[in-house]
């Protein structure tokens, strides 16, 4: 996938998200919520897909969520497509995001989640 698209999934081994258990979904709610607005403040994108993933060769294999920043230059690379065929597209060309540019992300990334973190435990109190 692009550059900037972060996966979600639960530490547990779960398939489905009718799986999860109560605690896994008042959790997931805010954790997707705050995954967007990452990918939304640090790419910028016209669109943020959030896109259920769990399919393995012939079975579900395992519950990914993935959070992708879609912007124009992005659908112009692939000739304008869109939803589950720009991804599929991505996945079949197989082209991979520079790993300096990976790393420079999750920095970034990881950074913004703490200060969402900090926030957040600050409006508890």
């Amino acid at each position: 996938m692009n550059l900037g698209t972060l996966i979600v999934g639960p530490r547990e081994h779960v398939v489905a998200i009718a799986e999860l258990d109560d605690t896994a979904v008042a959790e997931l709610g805010p954790l997707l919520r705050d995954t967007a607005r990452v990918v939304e403040t640090l790419c910028r994108p016209e669109q943020t897909y959030v896109c259920v993933w769990s399919h393995g060769r012939d079975t579900r294999k395992h519950l990914h969520i993935a959070v992708q920043p879609v912007t124009a230059e992005v659908r112009a690379r692939y000739g304008g497509l869109r939803s589950e065929q720009l991804q599929a597209r991505m996945l079949a060309d197989g082209e991979e995001p520079d790993s300096t540019e990976v790393e420079h992300f999750c920095a970034r990334a990881r950074e913004l989640f703490r200060v969402m973190t900090d926030g957040s435990a600050d409006d508890r109190s």
